[in-house]
């Protein structure tokens, strides 16, 4: 299962203080079940004192296997642990697919 693959190299990888993966390939015009379109939400404290476009190039290249062979989309929300404390809301929602039919 890729969720389970996405979140083991996650964990290994960043030690996060919260960790949430959400196969949102549902969202989509794929066959039911699959495992293409998925949201990272990763708070951990190595990102601190790294902007944004380091943060998603470590979880991009920790994922590159499978965002090559398995994956067609990845929505990366990455925190210190303080910022996700600013946080009220949470993670940004999604938005709906813009094509494929749906």
């Amino acid at each position: 299962m890729i969720q389970e693959i996405l979140e083991r190299k996650l964990n290994a990888t960043f030690s996060p203080i919260y960790l949430q993966v959400t196969n949102e390939s549902y969202m989509h015009n794929v066959a039911p079940g699959s495992e293409s379109h998925f949201k990272v939400v990763l708070v951990s404290e190595q990102f601190e004192g790294q902007k944004l476009l380091a943060r998603h190039r470590s979880v991009n290249q920790t994922l590159a296997d499978e965002l090559e062979n398995h994956i067609h989309a990845l929505a990366i929300h990455t925190y210190t642990e303080s910022e996700w404390h600013e946080m009220r809301d949470g993670a940004p929602v999604s938005p709906k697919c813009a094509g494929g039919g749906k």
